[in-house]
């Protein structure tokens, strides 16, 4: 009989809020944004995540360390984003013609004070089962299942009201946003050190830097940057692809033209199962393996978007979504996992930031970036549907070679050595005095 604490309910229950009130956007946006012209715009609005990611989870992250408790650091970080979000979606609602600066302002003010929401409602649950006495390896993941959960929950309450091509979806996410901000308060006190040794350069995980000077922590930390390129292209675009068969006659009634975020949601139910096989893979094929697997399904992911579509080719659609599992999370779960293994406690977790910032941060950014002038290009630049299908085809194309050239060269160059030890590599940097402290030798 399983034994659950009332603890890992209560923490269940805000993982659920806390993905909800990014499940309710992230997905829908473009599509949203399409529907009142800001169509050459999508890309900035999800660059900007990657932009404030580089720094805003590292200040906050300070502030609650050595001033504010984590739990009412989290209430405070919703209270904000919920109402720069609220301010966003009530200035839709009442402006006749929708301008992209202050959407844009108030959009990013709003993701600012909610990206660094993520690792503190990690914080919270971390200091609630140590408290308990509990294993956070054997307990978080059960719980952090329940974030995806509500996630989906979000994206299909959006889907079938209708909210997805509309402002509502920014009021939606407020509101779970101000539910968690008030529920954030009720769980129990984090620590705090005001009197904190750590300098800031090590606060904000610069000492992490230094696993450059390793070749192999820095090819990983590379191919980790080029792999985050493709993170959010189909976040931003998906949607807006899949709703624009609406609009050729062909397909103007098919289900998927019209839920788009419904079918899109199979992506992050195959994430769930996927993260059940990690163990397996990693153990049977080593991290190398497991993140050319990452990379090949992401060009799988991309293609599939390529051939299929809302009738006899929706099937393509849900393989698509299918092997959106595999490729999001070999990559994310199993690259943190590996930088946990490799590095040791004195450096962990800022090996940890230095990981996100170069997937999430700076790969997403800049992926993002191109993304948005390659569908510019071939897409939003035609005058017809028919035209613009041609240049969604073009553009999933491309980003599928371009994750077929990043996994044949991550293949060639990646050493995953289990037998040279990384002592002996970390040694050789120290002679020549250049140490690359932090590594565990083996």
């Amino acid at each position: 009989m399983l034994n659950i604490k009332p603890i890992q309910v209560r923490l269940a229950a805000m993982n659920f809020l806390e993905f909800a009130v990014w499940g309710a956007y992230l997905i829908s946006l473009g599509n949203f944004l399409h529907s009142v012209g800001l169509e050459k715009q999508i890309g900035w609005f999800y660059m900007i995540q990657g932009v404030v990611s580089l720094f805003m989870p590292a200040v906050v992250g300070i502030v609650a360390d050595r001033w504010l408790q984590a739990q009412k650091m989290l209430s405070l970080c919703h209270l904000l984003a919920g109402g720069f979000m609220a301010a966003a979606g009530i200035y839709c609602l009442t402006t006749p013609t929708i301008e992209f600066a202050p959407l844009f302002a108030l959009y990013t003010i709003s993701v600012a004070f909610f990206m660094p929401t993520i690792g503190l409602a990690n914080s919270v649950a971390f200091n609630a089962l140590n408290r308990e006495g509990m294993d956070t390896v054997k307990h978080f993941p059960p719980i952090r299942v329940f974030g995806t959960v509500g996630f989906i929950c979000s994206m299909l309450f959006v889907n079938f009201t209708q909210f997805q091509g509309n402002p509502y979806q920014l009021i939606t996410s407020a509101v779970l946003s101000f539910c968690l901000a008030v529920y954030a308060l009720s769980m129990p006190k984090c620590p705090t050190n005001a009197a904190g040794s750590n300098s800031i350069s090590e606060m904000l995980g610069l000492r992490a830097f230094k696993l450059f000077k390793v070749k192999r922590m820095a090819i990983f930390f590379i191919f980790s940057m080029l792999l985050g390129v493709s993170l959010q292209i189909t976040n931003s675009y998906g949607n807006t692809f899949i709703t624009s068969f609406s609009e050729i006659p062909e397909f103007a009634n098919t289900w998927g033209a019209h839920n788009a975020n419904a079918l899109i949601s199979l992506s992050q139910m195959s994430e769930t199962l996927c993260i059940l096989l990690i163990p397996f893979c990693l153990k049977r094929f080593g991290i190398k393996g497991v993140m050319m697997m990452s990379m090949f399904a992401w060009m799988l992911r991309f293609g599939f978007f390529g051939l299929g579509d809302t009738g006899s080719g929706l099937w393509l659609l849900v393989l698509s979504c299918i092997v959106y599992g595999v490729a999001f999370d070999f990559f994310n779960v199993s690259g943190g996992l590996y930088v946990d293994q490799e590095t040791t406690k004195d450096i962990r977790s800022s090996a940890q930031g230095l990981f996100m910032i170069m997937t999430n941060g700076i790969g997403a950014t800049v992926g993002t970036f191109c993304a948005q002038a390659i569908v510019n290009h071939f897409v939003f630049s035609q005058s017809t549907p028919e035209a613009q299908h041609a240049g969604w085809v073009t553009s999933w194309y491309i980003f599928a070679a371009y994750s077929l050239v990043v996994g044949v060269l991550f293949m060639l160059i990646f050493k995953d050595n289990k037998t040279p030890s990384v002592k002996a590599e970390t040694e050789l940097v120290d002679r020549s005095n250049s140490a690359a402290d932090g590594l565990v030798n083996e």
